[in-house]
């Protein structure tokens, strides 16, 4: 089920004063989304991020997953809801 976002702009950020602004160079700088710099899922085993194992360290650096446009924040807020970490609505 896909979450309506429309007028909720709690689920978009972007600093473009970043000194790292865009630090994933594969998404668009106009879609660029800043809300998760640090992505809560990296401690999730099946984020469903694309990272890669480097000496039992994860390295989301080619991840795109946490900065792609507003539906980043309807994954991650979907996947949080999964393991029972993000709050459902009253």
């Amino acid at each position: 089920m896909a979450m309506d976002l429309t007028g909720r702009h709690y689920t978009w950020f972007q600093n473009k004063e970043c000194e790292y602004f865009p630090c994933h160079k594969d998404v668009l700088e106009e879609e660029f989304n800043c809300l998760f710099c640090y992505c809560p899922l990296y401690r999730a085993p099946n984020c469903g991020g694309g990272f890669v194992m480097r000496n039992g360290v994860k390295d989301c650096s080619y991840c795109l997953l946490p900065h792609n446009g507003a539906e980043s924040y309807a994954y991650i807020a979907a996947k949080l809801r999964e393991e029972g970490l993000f709050p459902e609505k009253k």
